[in-house]
């Protein structure tokens, strides 16, 4: 039992952090998003369309998001053709939060808990939403390869972004390095 105490307080700490991040997030989206009669998407969906629509436009293209008027999602269009749906699922937050949980239960010290937690949210998020902005660019630019541009390329860049900084994390910085 003794030599389990380690993976044991790990579960623990996942599992509790996880449920607590995912039910903070499932609150805020029951409270920002509608889907009566009027579709609307949470504000942080919303900003992560726009942010992606500001890095295509800087890229050289015509981009702009709509609210899709049966669906929480945001349609995105790349020079006035309809490329992809933005979804909760694309604001980074459930990798977030996967991310923050697994540094938790893996934790170091407090203050570079904190420092590293922040800086891979922001890595994670800047890459996610230039990841969006290549992916549409390329649905666009090559509508035949839209399923394995969005089903294997794309998500690869955002889940090895968070594996690259897992293992930074569990070499570098978490305790488990000191054991």
């Amino acid at each position: 039992m003794k030599n389990n105490k380690p993976i044991i307080l790990f579960l623990i700490k996942f599992f509790i952090s996880y449920l607590i991040m995912v039910s903070l997030y499932s609150f805020y989206l029951n409270k920002t998003q509608e889907k009566n009669t009027l579709f609307s998407c949470s504000p942080i969906t919303e900003t992560v369309a726009n942010q992606t629509v500001s890095v295509i436009n800087f890229l050289g293209y015509d981009a702009k998001t709509v609210q899709h008027q049966n669906e929480l999602s945001l349609k995105m269009y790349v020079n006035n053709k309809y490329v992809s749906r933005v979804i909760e699922g694309c604001n980074s937050l459930s990798i977030i939060i996967l991310f923050l949980a697994f540094i938790i239960a893996f934790s170091g010290k407090i203050k570079t808990t904190i420092v590293f937690g922040i800086v891979g949210v922001i890595l994670i998020y800047i890459t996610n939403v230039f990841r969006i902005a290549v992916l549409s660019i390329g649905i666009f630019a090559y509508p035949k390869n839209q399923e394995i541009l969005h089903s294997l390329v794309f998500p690869a860049i955002i889940y090895g972004m968070v594996f690259l900084l897992w293992v930074i994390w569990v070499n570098k910085f978490s305790n488990l390095k000191k054991n």
